[in-house]
């Protein structure tokens, strides 16, 4: 019986021993495989073949700042680890994924870097300046470089998967730029240039007003931005672009000038509308009376705006009844008067016009009637001048009267 024992004993020996054969030994910086049994107060144990599990704190599952342990490891996930203590005394095993996921990253972002190729990352945290990704190293995408415009607030673009380029790789100071910006950058000329070579002068489309400056307003046609000047977005004058459009509204335009070389488009909004003059057409004929504003004065006449963008003339002569030197005398810019049409033709675009002939002519002053003058007594050099007629009765009246004078003063 006790030979028995002896031969049971014996055998539990040699299997223990073939067990601890079969352990790893470990040391530290050791680079080991292992799988994820437990995730516990945010570090997960590691099963790996050793006498003990491992852990893996939550520091050392990411090069970024993680919130819980889940969010970078599974239970039963395979893992590729470093060992970064050991303690057989205290069975302590520290393990750290970062580490190696950081060695193998550095290669993989250098071939990226070089050919610039597009991946995809997962925004780990929004930090003061931009975004941090884990990219096997800690990845940082400047606010500068997440979007195509300006982003104010960020808060929202944790969690959010971005399509990145390796913008700055520096393996000494273990640095790496992402950027989003160039990637959007890149697929937006791609389009732009697919959609410049579709366009046609002539063409006429549907936009949206993008962004105003005082120069005109920038559209967008379908991806891609052209620019209505600001002398093309209206038949009337316009100071500044905001007076006619506001960002967000949908316009119509028309294509004036494509230039795929340059990237610019030209736009039209006045020309995707009717003219002022074809408008017009209809709304007036001569004879009748308008009411316009002075838009300019000139040496010979004024301006004056009858329709949104119809100016006619009133020549000089035309401004009043009393002759003026200059239109300045009687009108001002900006001053609303009544005119007659005399003449409209608008396949020329000319309207005559008369500002007088809507004011009644003022009265002309009576003559005062000439005062009847004495008979005038002739001389007495005229008597004695026989060229002198006397066939007057006045004159026959006065002679008779002084010969009477005489004849009585010689008697």
């Amino acid at each position: 019986m006790s030979e028995e024992i002896n031969v049971q004993e014996s055998a539990a020996e040699e299997v223990s021993q073939d067990a601890m054969d079969n352990f790893v030994s470990l040391k530290k910086g050791d680079s080991v495989k292992g799988t994820i049994v437990k995730i516990e107060d945010n570090q997960a144990y590691v099963s790996l073949g050793y006498k003990y599990d491992g852990v893996i704190p939550i520091r050392e599952l990411s090069s970024v700042q993680l919130e819980n342990a889940t969010d970078a490891v599974q239970v039963g996930q395979e893992v590729e680890l470093k060992v970064v203590s050991i303690d057989d005394n205290k069975e302590s095993l520290i393990l750290s994924k970062r580490l190696v996921d950081g060695e193998k990253a550095w290669e993989e972002l250098q071939r990226k870097f070089e050919s610039g190729e597009v991946f995809e990352v997962t925004v780990a945290d929004v930090v003061k300046g931009g975004l941090v990704a884990d990219v096997g190293v800690r990845g940082f995408i400047p606010a500068s470089m997440v979007e195509r415009h300006f982003v104010e607030d960020f808060s929202d673009y944790k969690g959010r998967t971005l399509r990145v380029k390796v913008k700055e790789l520096d393996l000494e100071n273990k640095k790496v730029i992402l950027s989003q910006k160039d990637v959007l950058d890149a697929e937006f000329e791609e389009n732009k240039q697919k959609i410049m070579n579709s366009l046609q002068v002539g063409q006429e489309l549907d936009g949206t007003v993008q962004r105003l400056t005082p120069f005109g307003a920038f559209v967008d046609i379908g991806g891609v931005d052209g620019l209505v000047h600001v002398s093309e977005l209206s038949w009337q004058h316009v100071a500044h672009p905001k007076d006619v459009v506001s960002e967000g509204q949908a316009v119509r335009v028309k294509v004036l000038k494509v230039d795929p070389a340059a990237g610019k488009i030209s736009l039209s909004m006045k020309a995707a509308q009717p003219g002022p003059w074809d408008q017009a057409a209809d709304q007036f004929k001569v004879g009748d009376i308008v009411t316009g504003t002075v838009r300019r004065i000139v040496t010979f006449g004024a301006f004056v705006e009858i329709a949104p963008g119809v100016e006619g003339l009133v020549h000089i002569s035309q401004i009043a009844h009393r002759h003026i030197a200059t239109p300045f005398e009687v009108l001002k810019e900006g001053q609303e008067v009544k005119a007659k049409v005399l003449d409209f033709n608008p396949a020329e675009k000319r309207v005559s016009l008369s500002i007088k002939e809507t004011e009644e002519a003022p009265e002309k002053p009576e003559t005062a009637p000439k005062a009847e003058r004495a008979p005038r007594s002739p001389k007495v050099e005229e008597i004695n001048n026989p060229n002198v007629s006397l066939n007057s009765q006045s004159m026959s009246y006065s002679l008779g009267e002084r010969f009477g004078d005489k004849l009585s003063k010689l008697k």
